[in-house]
């Protein structure tokens, strides 16, 4: 009879360990999956005008930097997912030291490009 109460014992530990690995497991797919879905559709901050601010980057300005203030100035609703989207685009290791009038009517992809060469090469062939 006490060896029967062990192994039941045993096997709904068992059991609840398994159960709370697969709700964990499940609630991280679901968070990942909806950041990945962010990356890729964040909506500007607000609609047209938008407010305008002035952003400056120097030569020692990280990428990770720049997430960070445009979250600070409100550009941006979180920096990890600008910092991604800057990682995947085009514009990587194209930031150009100067000052930028970013607006929170532009997503993420269009502040890349503003302050990328890419832009500054688009306005020299005009």
């Amino acid at each position: 009879m006490k060896q029967f109460i062990v192994s039941v014992g045993t096997a709904a530990v068992k059991i609840i360990l398994f159960v709370l690995i697969v709700r964990y497991v499940i609630g991280t797919a679901t968070e990942a999956y909806a950041f990945g879905y962010r990356i890729f559709t964040e909506e500007p901050v607000s609609a047209e005008p938008g407010i305008t601010y002035t952003v400056t980057l120097s030569e020692e300005t990280t990428p990770e930097q720049v997430a960070e203030a445009l979250e600070d100035y409100g550009l941006v609703r979180d920096r990890d997912v600008f910092y991604v989207q800057y990682l995947l685009s085009a514009y990587r290791g194209k930031l150009m030291p100067g000052n930028y009038e970013l607006s929170t009517a532009m997503t993420g992809e269009e502040m890349l490009q503003v302050m990328s060469s890419s832009y500054v090469d688009e306005e020299e062939e005009e």
